[in-house]
């Protein structure tokens, strides 16, 4: 086990969003405030490294022809006690997120780490691996959400900062956030399904070319 290296693919060189391209519908539809940002990525990255330890720790008890079934069938228990969870002590996040809590479970990235990795891998290995590829989720989510929020809307901090935030005694999730740009001059079609793209595919866009950066250098001083 190669924590460093499992770390930089996690954040960099195998990132799931902006390298494998997984998760895309969650990535685009919640990314509108900062608060939906850090809840999904939180518990994305509970929801993976849970079920890469278990997925890891039952693979040689279970037939490789329903491995698939296994895999579900583990990543929907978390699911469930994730969304049960959500429900009882952060009902707001719950409510903002929807129905994009119980599709975890056939979240591509999940599923992906869990046939990729987990299930040819130790469980040391696996729980490092959900915990790499979690953080690089989160932290794609967290740019994207302050990005649209803060072009879109005009504001930073939505669910957490602002007025009713909890920084002002109020309830988790009820903050308006803290305006940083007038009414009158946000980008409000980046709040919109359309924004989500457009600003999803600049950050692909540039993971890739600084990707592609190194070896370009490297080819142009050879020759």
């Amino acid at each position: 086990m190669n924590f460093a290296r499992q770390f930089k693919e996690g954040l960099i060189t195998n990132n799931p969003v902006l390298v494998q391209v997984l998760g895309m519908c969650s990535t685009m539809a919640i990314t509108t405030s900062f608060f939906n940002g850090i809840g999904m990525g939180v518990a994305v990255t509970i929801i993976l490294t849970l079920s890469n330890i278990i997925i890891s720790a039952i693979r040689k008890l279970v037939p490789d022809k329903i491995r698939i079934a296994m895999f579900i069938v583990v990543i929907a228990g978390f699911v469930t006690m994730v969304d049960l969870l959500l429900q009882a002590f952060v009902p707001a996040l719950s409510e903002s997120l929807g129905v994009f809590i119980p599709l975890i479970v056939v979240n591509c990235i999940i599923l992906g780490r869990a046939e990729s990795f987990s299930y040819k891998n130790g469980v040391a290995a696996s729980a490092v691996d959900g915990i790499c590829q979690g953080i690089g989720y989160t932290l794609v989510l967290m740019v994207m959400c302050i990005v649209r929020e803060l072009l879109g809307a005009g504001t930073f901090g939505g669910g957490i900062l602002g007025a009713g935030g909890i920084l002002e005694g109020g309830a988790l999730g009820a903050g308006k956030g803290i305006r940083i740009i007038p009414e009158q001059f946000p980008i409000g079609v980046l709040t919109l399904p359309v924004g989500g793209f457009i600003v999803l595919a600049c950050l692909i866009a540039a993971m890739q070319w600084a990707l592609a950066r190194p070896k370009k250098e490297k080819e142009e001083s050879k020759s």
